[in-house]
Parts: structure tokens; C-alpha cells; sequence
């Protein structure tokens, strides 16, 4: 984005075990520099050190924060850091901010203070907690019984993508369910409840409490395809009006990423389908959904650097009401007909050498595996690879060649379990 608009780019990256990232080689950065990961002996004072050389040797007027999960209070604390001690912009939260965002538990109180719905959470830190709170579920008799699902506060890579619904058909089989999961007080879960929908995530630059950019799509527990929603759709419109709400009810000046998961509750009433948006967790920081804007580098660097202007915000009053709802993207920028995107590289795993093992054990039959290669070129054929570039084709080369035959090798020599990667992210989920 900032380098088709002609502006130096400068990257900064972890690079795990050591194996170079694929992003150091783009010809969009002018130069490339290795960050040390924040870990719990240390801290994130290396990490936070390091960036701040970097900002001072390279004159940077605004930072830009892309890392994951994991370092999502790290680059909070970056962020006052970076502020306090140089001239530079940063395009992330403070801490207090990223950290009742980022909290699965502290995001559902937050939301609900601002006026705004959100689901039934607890935040549990025992299995008696647990136990309590599905207890006082309506019986099974009850059309209204409520289900729970549970999360890791923190970050779980065994459990991320444990679905289980609670309560289970028998008691027994909760408790024997319950009992497997590690909580405690130093481990705390919450208990959300379930809602029966389809799933949507968004992302959006926010500067100076304002949405400058946004984009929403359908989602899905590990997201590798991505499709826009038209902005004038009405999922795509409600998104946008609670993303705005949650900007300009929330203190502070808000500037960084804000992207929120959501699922649509539907209920059948005498009018028809009612359809509620629920929001069930929220990340504060960049969302691979910003590829979406592809072709869009001039005017997201233009929304970027706006932060270097900024306007006074009043924070605490209400957001306009808009008559019109082609004026709700007013000084907004969408894709409107962008490109949909996938990676060869989970494409070719998930859908052509997975489903052949599934074959050969009499697990998938040949209709459906013959679905999954006519995804798979369909794929090639008319969508867009997510890291691939005419003009600068080195970063995909290296990720599928080099980056990743490279983390295999390092985990195995290691023996560090794993059991799924996000191609596009890097992340390794172990087990």
C-alpha cells in the first residue's frame, strides 16, 4: 500500500527458530529487520527496545502494527513507548485499551457498558464455576435452554478449535468433558453462550476514534478464504454501524485496528425471520481481511496517514443517525468488487492431499473428493493467491519453499507437536 504510493517502507518481523520470514525478501520494503519475540522471562523490554532503535535510525513518522495474538498488549505498551519517546505515530491501542479489547471477557463488559448487545459470558476459573453456571440453564424440558461454549483467555492452541457444546446429553459426559479442560485461577476460561448462526468477521482502520476503512466477510473458525461483503448488503451496513457505535462510545481517542467476530442469532417470529447481530470477540489489531483491499494502495496509505493530522474527538456522545443508508460509508473506504482470495499452499493440503488420504481409507467418497479438486482449480483458475505479486513473486516463493520447510524441520527437531498451521499468518498451533 504505502510503497504504490511511493513512501519508504521499512518492515520489522519475528522470525521463529530463526528461519527468515518470506515478508524480508518483498521489493516493497527499503529495508528489513529481525525483532526479538517478547517472552515471559524477559518481557516485552527487548522487543520494545529494539523497535524504538529502529523508529529513531530510520526517521519513522508512523508504525503500523501487524503482529499476532500473542503480542497484542506488547505492542500496546510499544505503542506509549514509541509515542513518549519520539515523534512517531502508532497505528495501535494503549494498553488499557488492547487489553479489555483483547480479553475475551473484559470485550463482552466493555461492549455492554457502552450500550451495545453482546452475548451471555462468564468469566470461570474453576470447574465449580463452570458447573454453576450451566446448573442454572433452563431445564431440558425448556424450548429456551441455553448452551455454553468455552474459550482460553489466554491463548490455547490445544483447544482453540474445541466447539463442545455444554451442557452435553448427560451429566456424566459434561463432567467428563469439564474435567479434561486445564482451568484455574491462573488459567481462566469464560463460558459464552451459544448462538446457532452464520459467522462474520470485519476489519477496520480507526483514527482518532473515526472509521477511516472497513471491510467485513464471511468467517469461520480457521479463516483461509476470503470473500467481501457487498458494502451496500445489510449485514455489511449493521456491521458498520456497530463498529462506529463502539468507536465513538469507547474513550479515547481510538486509533489502531479494530476487528470483531460476529453471529448473525436468528429467530423466526410473526413478522418473519429476525435476524440480531451478535459481536463474540474482538481483535485489536490488523485482520487478514485487510487483503481485501488489494488495488486500494493510494487511498488505505492516504487513510493512514491521517493519524499524522489528528482532529479532536468528542468521545461519549452518541453517533449520528443516518436517513440514508448509502451515506453510512460517507468518508469510508471499501472494496467495492474486489478480488477473492485463498493459499495454494492450505488449498493443495486441505482440499487435494488430505481428502486423498481420506479416499484411500474409505472415509470420503469419490463425489466429494472430486468437489474438492474442482474447488482447488477454480481456486487457481479465478481467484487471487494472498501472497503472490507479479512484480514482486520472491515473498510466495520463499513461504511455500523455504519458510515452511523450514518450520516443519525446526519443530521436529525440537519436538514441538503441532496440529494445523494458518499458511497466510504463520501461526503454528501446537497441541
Amino acid at each position: 500500500m504505502f510503497y504504490d504510493a511511493g513512501h519508504d517502507v521499512i518492515g520489522a518481523d519475528f522470525e521463529s527458530y530463526g528461519v527468515p520470514v518470506s515478508g524480508r525478501f518483498s521489493r516493497a520494503l527499503r529495508r528489513f529487520y529481525a525483532l526479538p519475540k517478547p517472552t515471559e522471562k524477559d518481557g516485552s523490554a527487548y522487543y520494545i527496545h529494539d523497535l524504538l532503535q529502529i523508529v529513531q535510525r530510520e526517521r519513522v513518522q508512523i508504525w503500523i502494527s501487524c503482529s499476532g495474538v500473542a503480542s497484542a498488549v506488547e505492542d500496546g505498551q510499544a505503542k506509549e513507548v514509541l509515542e513518549r519517546r519520539s515523534d512517531c505515530i502508532a497505528i495501535q491501542f494503549d494498553v488499557a485499551s488492547t487489553r479489555a479489547l483483547h480479553e475475551k471477557h473484559t470485550f463482552i463488559e466493555h461492549t455492554r457498558s457502552l450500550g451495545l448487545p453482546a452475548p451471555e459470558t462468564h468469566n470461570v476459573t474453576s470447574r465449580a464455576a463452570v458447573h454453576k453456571v450451566l446448573n442454572a440453564s433452563p431445564s431440558r424440558g425448556t424450548k429456551a435452554r441455553k448452551q455454553y461454549i468455552m474459550k482460553s483467555v489466554g491463548v490455547d492452541d490445544a483447544f482453540r478449535g474445541n466447539m463442545t457444546l455444554l451442557p452435553r446429553r448427560t451429566t456424566s459426559e459434561t463432567y467428563h468433558h469439564v474435567s479434561n479442560i486445564p482451568i484455574s485461577g491462573s488459567n481462566p476460561w469464560v463460558l459464552q453462550q451459544y448462538i446457532r448462526g452464520k459467522e462474520y468477521c470485519t476489519h477496520a482502520l480507526v483514527v482518532n476514534g473515526h472509521i477511516k476503512a472497513f471491510v467485513a466477510c464471511p468467517s469461520a473458525e480457521l479463516l483461509m478464504h476470503y470473500e467481501a461483503l457487498p458494502p451496500t448488503s445489510a449485514l455489511s451496513r449493521s456491521m458498520l454501524r456497530f463498529t462506529k457505535g463502539f468507536a465513538a462510545r469507547s474513550p479515547g481517542n481510538m486509533t489502531g485496528h479494530l476487528s470483531f467476530d460476529f453471529l448473525v442469532d436468528e429467530s423466526v417470529t410473526e413478522k418473519g425471520l429476525d435476524m440480531v447481530l451478535q459481536p463474540i470477540e474482538c481483535n485489536p489489531r490488523a485482520h487478514t481481511a485487510v487483503v481485501l483491499f488489494n488495488g486500494l494502495g493510494q487511498e488505505m496509505a492516504a487513510a493512514y496517514l491521517s493519524a499524522l493530522n489528528p482532529i479532536p474527538h468528542m468521545n461519549g456522545t452518541s453517533e449520528p443517525q443516518l436517513s440514508d443508508p448509502d451515506a453510512e460509508y460517507d468518508g469510508i473506504l471499501a472494496p467495492t468488487r474486489p478480488a477473492q482470495y485463498y493459499w495454494l499452499g492450505h488449498d493443495i493440503v486441505t482440499l487435494l492431499l488430505l481428502p486423498v488420504f481420506s479416499l484411500l481409507q474409505g472415509k470420503r467418497g469419490i463425489r466429494t473428493y472430486i468437489q474438492g479438486v474442482q474447488q482447488l482449480v477454480n481456486h487457481v483458475l479465478f481467484w487471487k493467491e494472498g501472497t503472490f505479486e507479479v512484480w514482486d513473486p520472491l515473498p510466495w516463493w520463499w513461504l511455500y519453499q523455504i519458510y515452511w520447510p523450514g518450520i516443519f524441520l525446526a519443530s521436529a527437531l525440537g519436538g514441538q507437536k503441532w496440529s494445523r498451521v494458518n499458511v497466510s499468518t504463520g501461526k503454528v498451533f501446537g497441541c
